[in-house]
């Protein structure tokens, strides 16, 4: 990662998370924005699940990217923004929960191309339980128009 972050990057970070209409819709809550480290809560809904009643794969998918994207975005400079090229999804346990918690790390900082690693919990009464893990890789974007942090 940068040895200095920018000193706006949690600004930067809300600012462009707010202008995410998806989030909004699914109720997902940006949580934690740190330097390379970012948490977004969201509880459970009817609505958001597939046919056995678990949250669907793609809700999961939905949260955990911009999670590991939001983490990418808050190592980079305030000229720069990030887009998804790729990313895998394991799906370890069925999204059963209460509330859910999406975790994305930076795991491997660059100045093209930034490697996050997000973890998705469910949350209940008691020790919260892993249902998911993704590996993201971020692009880094400048000087295009109509793409910024």
């Amino acid at each position: 990662m940068n040895e200095r972050p920018d000193e706006n990057f949690r600004e930067r970070v809300t600012a462009s998370y707010a202008r995410q209409n998806i989030m909004r819709t699914i109720g997902a809550e940006l949580t934690k924005v740190e330097y390379g480290i970012i948490e977004i809560e969201m509880p459970f809904r009817e609505d958001l699940t597939q046919q056995h009643g678990f949250l669907h794969a793609g809700i999961l998918s939905t949260a955990l990217d911009s999670a590991c994207g939001y983490a990418a975005l808050s190592v980079m400079p305030e000229d720069a923004a990030v887009l998804t090229i790729e990313f895998k999804i394991n799906l370890l346990s069925p999204g059963r929960g209460d509330r859910f918690l999406f975790r994305g790390e930076v795991t491997k900082p660059g100045s093209t191309i930034i490697v996050s690693d997000g973890r998705g919990y469910a949350l209940t009464d008691g020790p919260a339980k892993l249902i998911a893990s993704m590996t993201g890789t971020m692009m880094v974007v400048r000087g295009r128009e109509g793409i910024d942090g």
